[in-house]
């Protein structure tokens, strides 16, 4: 599994049994009972290129003790999951104190004057190595990397210095594309606690008289649309769940049949809801872009009166997750549950005047342009890192000497 055909001068083509020192995974057997202080790492601990230790489990001193001495993991080893959905995920350990690993998750440690681990570690990151991994295990009825496999791949290595120069300019990258991720959960953080303090029933007007509680059917009605008779060249809308609004379904080429359902035009600006899937988050507001799109009557398109009720209010007041995942216990159906136009109509939703709706929707509008702006920035960091490495990982562009002359004096 190599990343070029031809090396670049100075550079040599290993495969891992020649380049590790180590390469083991954790235990084979579970544990006799799960509660403890000793830290249990399985392949869910390893997302997103670190250790991730919000859903953790420990074991006791006993458990811990048989499974570490067989499999003593070391700080700065390179953990990479090989069983289920998750195998390719790959970080290095960060954590100083011992734990104990379960045999989904592989250690590997370079031979110190061969491969560094923080190079192994973006090397096996590297998108081409992704796919090659996932490439390799797919049409597997049980998704598993073994260490006979694993000790097969192959590496291009450059000399330890500008392992290390090009190591140390790829975590620049990480640690930008990292800082920008936390900043954006701490933003969406900070928006769900602003929804539910601006749209509140607690609220009171300027009057200081608590706000008015309604039937959406008072301030808005499902639209009548004309069912089209043809829908070549239409372009198909989804609504996303999870509160993610409205996008072309290119994946589906819609198409009239006598049995199936009837398709209707929509236009930018309309509010749909998806009643399947209203208590997923599935409503949106169609925009600019996607004017014109079609959905079948799965979907059904409100029309609200505008002097009384702001669209974007209602859809942020809709958003906030313990109003739309609620409405589930009104659904009828016994498999698949609908939400029907009639139910739609009674939802009671908060009304406040016009004005003081369109204020704290746009505020809520600023709050969420700046977590939009903040995720195209990390996206745009993840695709020029992406980049950097198919060209610094096979040596189409190689680190200055004089900086790789720098990291051999260390």
């Amino acid at each position: 599994m190599s990343l070029l055909k031809n090396s670049p001068n100075g550079w040599e083509l290993k495969t891992f049994n020649n380049a590790l020192s180590v390469l083991k995974d954790g235990t084979h057997f579970s544990p006799k009972v799960f509660g403890g202080k000793n830290l249990y790492i399985t392949s869910k601990n390893i997302r997103m290129g670190k250790l991730d230790l919000e859903d953790v489990s420990y074991i006791s001193d006993d458990d811990h003790q048989r499974i570490y001495s067989s499999s003593p993991v070391k700080y700065g080893d390179v953990l990479l999951t090989k069983d289920g959905a998750k195998t390719g995920n790959v970080c290095i350990n960060s954590l100083k104190k011992e734990f104990s690993l379960l045999s989904s998750v592989a250690y590997l440690r370079g031979k110190t004057d061969v491969l560094l681990n923080e190079f192994l570690m973006q090397w096996l990151s590297s998108p081409r190595v992704q796919f090659d991994i996932k490439n390799d295990m797919a049409g597997q009825a049980i998704t598993r990397l073994t260490l006979q496999k694993i000790g097969k791949f192959k590496i291009l290595l450059p000399p330890l210095p500008e392992q290390k120069a090009i190591a140390d300019l790829l975590s620049t990258w990480d640690d930008a594309i990292e800082k920008t991720e936390r900043l954006i959960q701490a933003k969406e953080k900070r928006f769900k606690c602003l929804l539910r303090e601006l749209i509140s029933e607690s609220r009171m007007d300027t009057n200081n008289h608590k706000w008015k509680k309604v039937k959406l059917g008072q301030v808005a009605n499902i639209e009548k649309k004309q069912k089209l008779k043809s829908v070549d060249g239409e372009i198909l809308l989804t609504v996303k769940l999870h509160c993610l609004g409205i996008e072309l379904n290119d994946r589906i080429k819609p198409k009239l049949t006598t049995r199936g359902r009837p398709y209707f035009k929509h236009h930018f600006g309309d509010f749909l809801i998806g009643r399947q899937n209203f208590h997923n988050g599935g409503f949106g507001i169609v925009p600019s872009e996607l004017d014109g799109g079609i959905t079948s009557n799965a979907i059904s398109c409100l029309s609200v009166n505008e002097s009384k009720l702001s669209k974007a209010f209602l859809w942020y007041q809709f958003a906030n997750s313990n109003y739309y995942k609620k409405v589930g216990h009104v659904m009828d159906g016994t498999g698949q549950k609908e939400l029907s136009d009639k139910q739609i109509l009674k939802l009671k939703i908060l009304l406040p005047e016009i004005n003081e709706q369109k204020a704290i929707a746009e505020t809520l509008s600023t709050a969420q342009l700046e977590i939009d702006l903040l995720k195209q920035l990390a996206e745009k960091y993840k695709i020029q890192k992406r980049g950097l490495m198919q060209k610094m990982l096979t040596g189409e562009w190689r680190v200055k000497p004089e900086i790789v002359k720098q990291y051999g004096n260390e």
